[in-house]
């Protein structure tokens, strides 16, 4: 495995940012971690609909049920 040290790693931010540009490059970041999130939720056999299970349990059990309109004892 190539050994790289820091020097390397500045030099390789400085020719992306000359590249990309300051604007596109915090959309180039977000846009591979995200990926790599992806990548790895794929090989750990996590899928999103997992994810989003328990949220859903836990939004039908914070919902109240309607109140029927209170009725008249006189009637």
């Amino acid at each position: 495995m190539p050994n790289v040290g820091l020097p390397e790693i500045i030099i390789v931010l400085v020719i992306a940012l000359v590249i990309f540009g300051p604007k596109r490059l915090p959309d180039l970041g977000r846009s591979l971690g995200s990926g790599m999130k992806e990548f790895k939720d794929s090989v750990s056999g996590k899928s999103k609909d997992e994810d989003d299970a328990p949220e859903l349990e836990a939004d039908s059990t914070t919902q109240t049920p309607a109140r029927e309109p209170a009725r008249d004892a006189s009637a």
